[in-house]
């Protein structure tokens, strides 16, 4: 257990420390973990609820942070490219967070061509209907995801990182609150970047 608490910790640093410097994309990631949170106690009581709330509000202010925020050059407080720290990303770095948005897009669109999707629904009668189905789709989208990284870091890794890396995406909105709640204050005192250190652990 303590090998897994420290390679958890790690991991946690490693993505603060790599991806993210930005207040804005801290502040957002603060709005993303609340969204998460709700959608986590809505998945028991509103499964469907908690498909939209989890992608359109958390994963949309998200990955809206990674990609537009985040600076993207040479990172001098981790004498690192972007390059490198995209190649020693352990779970989703930005081109397999593209493919997943994709498909996640791309998924109303599939369900309006094939309404049935091939058997597994019956055919909406109504709005409400279809955007039900598409909050499954993206409700499985998201299981999907976690465990298709997760079981793929058994592989090229070993089964403790990815054990690791699963536990971190399922706190990670816990972890979030506590570091970034501070963000939008620093914002509003025009601070946009993280003054973090090499030596800062958290």
């Amino acid at each position: 257990m303590a090998g897994f608490l420290e390679v958890l910790r790690t991991q946690r640093w490693d993505d603060h420390r790599y991806y993210h410097h930005s207040r804005i994309n801290q502040s957002l990631h603060l709005v993303s973990a609340i969204s998460f949170l709700c959608a986590y106690v809505l998945v028991f009581t509103d499964p469907v609820a908690a498909a939209l709330a989890g992608w359109l509000a958390a994963m949309t202010t998200r990955q809206i942070g990674h990609f537009f925020f985040e600076p993207d050059g040479y990172d001098e407080v981790n004498q690192a490219t972007n390059e490198y720290k995209e190649e020693v990303k352990v779970g989703y770095n930005l081109k397999r967070k593209a493919v997943l948005l994709t498909i996640w897009a791309l998924s109303p669109v599939a369900l309006y061509f094939y309404p049935t999707l091939f058997g597994i629904f019956t055919p909406p009668v109504n709005m409400e209907e279809f955007v039900r189905h598409v909050a499954m789709v993206w409700l499985f989208l998201a299981a999907a995801g976690l465990i298709y990284r997760t079981v793929q870091l058994f592989f090229i890794k070993d089964v403790q990182t990815g054990l690791v890396w699963m536990t971190k995406i399922l706190t990670d909105p816990y972890h979030d609150i506590k570091l970034y709640h501070m963000a939008p204050l620093y914002l509003l005192r025009g601070e946009l970047f993280d003054t973090m250190t090499p030596e800062q652990h958290v």
